[in-house]
């Protein structure tokens, strides 16, 4: 076999073996897809339930509602997104059984025992206009607002924060303090 002067070689399987090593790279590696929101959907409800039982009293409802330009209405009200936590928050807790916040049913619950647990509902609802970062905001802020009240719970009762309590311990703070949040289907108000 003849030799090749200058010590050159042929590159035309090359592209080959840069095409094999991208498909092997593309197999081999994995991609965290885990995005969204997590939310718990409630349970359907049971066929012989009255349909008058069922009804939610207007005052275990929190309505927050997002416009087409962004603008917050909290209970009929125009409100920051700087005030939502807080005012989520006390509707959640209702702290003093003020009578036009949710009602309350004793449960019992472990580590606590009988204890008063709220009947709120947060309900959620937005315009098909309303920006994806002032949806996510406002989630944010009614997520805080659960948080922020375990936390207090859980370091006035266990002395840890919630986000450290045993799975036991962590299952009784959160059945006091239940995220219920329901969204409703989003509507064309604003025209954008």
């Amino acid at each position: 076999m003849p030799r090749r002067s200058g010590g050159t070689y042929s590159a035309a399987s090359m592209a080959d073996i840069a095409f094999l090593l991208l498909i092997f790279f593309l197999v081999a590696t994995t991609m965290d897809v885990d995005s969204g929101l997590s939310r718990k959907l409630p349970p359907m409800p049971t066929e012989d339930v009255d349909p008058d039982q069922s009804r939610i009293k207007e005052r275990n409802i929190f309505v927050v509602l997002i416009n087409a330009n962004d603008q917050l209405m909290v209970e009929n009200q125009q409100t920051s997104i700087f005030d939502l936590r807080k005012k989520a928050k006390e509707f959640i807790a209702n702290p003093a059984n003020k009578d036009d916040l949710p009602e309350k049913t004793i449960k019992d619950i472990p580590f606590f025992g009988e204890y008063p647990v709220s009947k709120g509902i947060i309900s959620l609802q937005n315009d098909r206009g309303t920006s994806y970062n002032m949806y996510i905001k406002v989630q944010n802020e009614l997520a805080a607002a659960y948080n922020e009240l375990r936390n207090e719970l859980a370091m006035d009762k266990f002395g840890r924060r919630f986000d450290e309590l045993d799975k036991e311990r962590a299952d009784a703070v959160q059945s006091i303090y239940p995220q219920v949040i329901s969204e409703a289907e989003p509507k064309n108000i604003g025209g954008k």
